[in-house]
């Protein structure tokens, strides 16, 4: 089988991220003997081989982490005795999507480790495709929805309460999981086993019916996936932060707790934007790149600056289970609640016993003592 080097990357990034590159047989870039004169023009090859050779294990370590937070989360929020608040809807939603596409690397890492020989069948290679392609939109609107709720609470208090209620949170959840979905139909029908007689390889990859549909879906994922959500969030965020330097606000204790929950959304809304910002630029380059079909260098420069953003982006989905943890104080508080009561109760019950026995015992001991010098000192006088 042929080595593919800069190819592995441009793959796994159309395979494991939102980006999707039309692949043929002629945007191979080989490191082979074969093709060796056609090599890098601006970059080092060694980078280009050391990323290849980091991205499996780069997966597995993002898959094993996010796999254990994001069930965490889930388990605390749905299974904790409290119902659970419109703000919590939405991070649960988004730990399920975060949850998803996790699943998904193995699939991927296994796939590069194979020379890009996708063994695992044509169902498949569509649905890995599209959890992954899912989870970008559904992960933004979620934030946006948080951020619109947390507006809600602390600027529009009053008028707008009915939009804040647990039935029309999970309907609005359902609404983004189908709009996610209908996003992803292009991923669905396009994506498909493909065979390159120059490599001698089937890989999953895309195969749009016209080379527009490149350049259609950057600018998609640029102000659908991005551009749109960001200005509703920074709008809310703005809103939001006025709200809470207000000192008519801060003498509410409602207001108070409010207060402590939107901490966390705006953690993980920076968060988000930090991971994910250098790939919707690096996105914007590659449709730059696409347009003006002359700037080799800065293409090549995109390709490495693409993995780099992808790995920041990847780390998003486990860094979010952390702030719950760090930041906030409310899911803390389920968290410590609902494993309290996995404990057996003989068990706690038990415990008790021997605290109440060692305090009773300390008592005794005390008193004994007292009343052993209270009789000592008449004798003494």
């Amino acid at each position: 089988m042929v080595t593919i080097t800069t190819e592995n990357i441009m793959q796994l990034y159309n395979a494991t991220v939102t980006q999707e590159f039309t692949i043929s047989p002629a945007g191979f870039h080989n490191n082979s003997s074969v093709n060796q004169t056609n090599g890098f023009k601006c970059i080092n090859p060694d980078t280009v081989k050391w990323l290849e050779t980091f991205q499996p294990g780069f997966l597995w370590i993002i898959f094993i982490l996010g796999t254990i937070e994001n069930a965490f989360v889930l388990i605390v929020l749905c299974f904790h005795k409290s119902r659970c608040s419109v703000a919590e809807i939405y991070l649960a939603n988004m730990a399920f999507a975060d949850l998803m596409f996790v699943s998904s690397l193995p699939f991927w890492a296994i796939n590069i480790s194979n020379g890009f020989e996708w063994p695992f069948g044509l169902f498949l290679c569509k649905a890995v495709n599209t959890t992954s392609y899912m989870n970008f939109y559904s992960s933004i609107y979620f934030l946006t929805l948080v951020s619109i709720d947390r507006y809600l609470a602390l600027v529009k208090t009053m008028s707008l309460g009915r939009m804040r209620r647990t039935t029309c949170a999970k309907w609005n959840s359902f609404i983004i999981w189908m709009c996610a979905l209908f996003i992803c139909l292009p991923t669905m029908i396009f994506r498909n086993l493909q065979y390159f007689k120059e490599f001698n390889i089937t890989a999953c990859s895309l195969d749009y019916p016209t080379p527009y549909w490149h350049p259609a879906n950057n600018c998609l994922l640029n102000t659908v996936g991005f551009l749109i959500p960001l200005c509703v969030i920074t709008y809310c965020t703005t809103q939001i932060i006025k709200a809470l330097r207000s000192n008519n606000l801060q003498k509410l204790k409602l207001i108070q707790t409010e207060r402590k929950a939107t901490l966390l959304v705006l953690a993980v809304l920076l968060l988000f934007v930090i991971c994910w910002l250098p790939f919707q630029i690096s996105t914007l380059i590659d449709t730059i790149c696409y347009i003006a079909q002359n700037l080799e260098c800065l293409e090549e420069i995109n390709d490495i600056v693409t993995q780099i953003a992808i790995y920041c982006a990847f780390s998003n989905s486990c860094l979010n289970p952390v702030l719950y943890v760090i930041v906030g104080k409310h899911f803390q508080k389920k968290a410590v609640e609902f494993y309290k009561e996995l404990i057996p109760e003989r068990c706690r019950k038990s415990q008790s016993v021997k605290t109440e026995n060692s305090l009773d015992t300390l008592r005794t001991s005390i008193s004994s003592e007292y009343l052993r010098k209270k009789s000592v000192l008449p004798l003494s006088q």
